[in-house]
């Protein structure tokens, strides 16, 4: 039987909404308590960083079922695995000069290491909680700082946005807010937003006449939006803020449950595009594939 890969994902998403928890809005720390395979120390990324978080484990490090073996250990009985993503790249004829590539979705299923047992202690890094050193505010600023081709950001404005025409961010100014946190991750938001500009990453559903600010409430401006989210969450938890206060009610919680029934891949190609677009706001560059490394 063929699997279809974004339902999957999807329907674990769902799952997490239908119990309350939005994943994309989970805080966290950034560095070494990010999820990443135990066996390459490489992290994971796009939606299985959402999807591995939302686990609620205090560990970082996630294995399969094979590596765990591989270790000495072996995963508990009656363990649920979490399923993680990634892309395959076929090479394709297209005809007998020419050649094209296909990303091609597959996933499979890895455990938290306290999921496991008999894996020695040694194999299994310690965690160093106490190392960011900086004020998780200040790396705020600092990212906001060092965005390559960063729009203008206007504290004049009742309200947040970003305008892809004039191509800057209208924020109101920090004191209105609640707090620190609630003012950076808006800003993170809108300058995810600002990554889909036809000089930076030339997203579509921001840049172009389809637009996200001409088709409001469409499906185009949906992905967008959640893009946005997903994107203020990662540099959330790369500049270390712990307390997002964002809109949790049932309507909004709800909307999402609608819009993921209505397209199965639009949480996975979301969070691959929001993975891009802070990668881009940090400054990082990465190879084609996306999706998970182990």
């Amino acid at each position: 039987m063929k699997v279809d890969v974004y339902q999957v994902i999807t329907d674990r998403i769902v799952g997490l909404l239908e119990h309350g928890v939005i994943p994309w809005q989970r805080p966290w720390n950034g560095g070494e308590l990010l999820p990443r395979n135990l066996t390459s120390r490489k992290p994971y990324r796009g939606v299985n960083v959402f999807l591995l978080l939302a686990m609620s484990y205090e560990s970082p490090f996630w294995l399969t079922y094979r590596q765990a073996q591989e270790l000495g250990g072996n995963v508990r009985q009656g363990e649920r695995a979490c399923p993680v993503v990634f892309w395959k790249w076929l090479d394709v004829d297209e005809c007998a000069d020419a050649r094209k590539r296909l990303p091609l979705l597959r996933y499979y299923s890895v455990f938290n290491v306290a999921q496991c047992e008999g894996i020695p202690e040694d194999r299994i890094p310690a965690l160093n909680r106490d190392r960011r050193e900086h004020n998780a505010i200040e790396e705020a600023e600092r990212i906001v700082a060092a965005m390559p081709k960063r729009p203008a950001i206007q504290h004049k404005w009742p309200r947040a946005f970003y305008s892809p025409d004039a191509d800057f961010v209208g924020i109101p100014e920090p004191t209105l807010f609640r707090s620190a946190e609630d003012y950076y991750s808006v800003l993170f938001h809108e300058l995810t937003h600002a990554t889909g500009h036809e000089s930076r990453l030339n997203r579509k559903g921001v840049s172009g006449s389809d637009g996200l600010w001409s088709a409001f409430g469409s499906q185009s401006y949906s992905k967008e939006e959640l893009v946005a989210e997903m994107g203020a969450a990662f540099l959330c938890g790369q500049a270390g803020i712990v307390e997002r206060t964002i809109e949790n009610s049932a309507a909004y919680v709800q909307s999402w449950l609608t819009r993921l029934r209505q397209d199965a891949r639009l949480v996975v190609q979301a969070a691959a595009q929001a993975q891009k677009a802070a990668d881009y706001i940090l400054g990082r560059q990465f190879a084609e594939e996306s999706g998970v490394e182990s």
